[in-house]
């Protein structure tokens, strides 16, 4: 195979992208990366994705996230986008975005408030409430009531749905007739 370089970089067609600078761009975030700088654009921090929110939002977050931790024992993480809040499972979210704060909040229940802007079946236990929030006086009953029954209810719903798939027992296979599987199995080795 003959390689085709080019007089003016010396590159060949595939090693040309960034030329013969020192660094490359990332294929993620276009972020310059120097050469032999460490990056990884996948991972994620809290302080990351809230940065870059107004003052409002800043205040609105910070309100958000005492709240949930005044609920107790909990595990907050940032992924991709979002940052969870979870115990065994995660019992809501928050997608920081330019003009509010998108919380998605999983409970047992359907919620029928002015509030809610969206409801979604998660799964056959849960049903997923997607919230805006814009100031920090937002962040208060109802809203604050139902991040602690998320809470309550994290546990429960994920040990509840355990206990669902361990009792139940799979339906039991029908009995395939011994002559027509010694049939279908002499058919194949008729076919090779």
């Amino acid at each position: 195979m003959r390689q085709l370089i080019s007089p003016s970089t010396g590159l060949d067609p595939l090693h040309r992208y960034n030329g013969n600078m020192a660094g490359r761009e990332c294929y993620h975030c276009k972020q310059w990366v120097e050469e032999g700088e460490e990056h990884d654009c996948w991972t994620t921090t809290e302080t990351a994705l809230t940065q870059d929110l107004s003052g409002d939002l800043q205040d609105a977050w910070e309100r958000l996230r005492g709240t949930a931790v005044s609920f107790g024992d909990q595990r907050i993480y940032a992924s991709h986008k979002s940052v969870m809040f979870s115990r065994k499972s995660c019992y809501f979210f928050v997608r920081p975005k330019r003009k509010f704060l998108e919380l998605c909040v999983f409970l047992g229940r359907t919620l029928k408030a002015p509030q809610v802007r969206r409801v979604d079946r998660a799964s056959k236990s849960k049903v997923v409430h997607v919230i805006q929030i814009r100031h920090r006086d937002e962040v208060e009953a109802p809203i604050t009531d139902w991040l602690r029954e998320a809470y309550e209810l994290s546990d429960g719903l994920s040990s509840n749905a355990d206990t669902i798939r361990t009792a139940s027992t799979p339906k039991p296979r029908p009995k395939q007739n011994k002559a027509k599987v010694a049939r279908k199995t002499a058919r194949k080795s008729r076919r090779r």
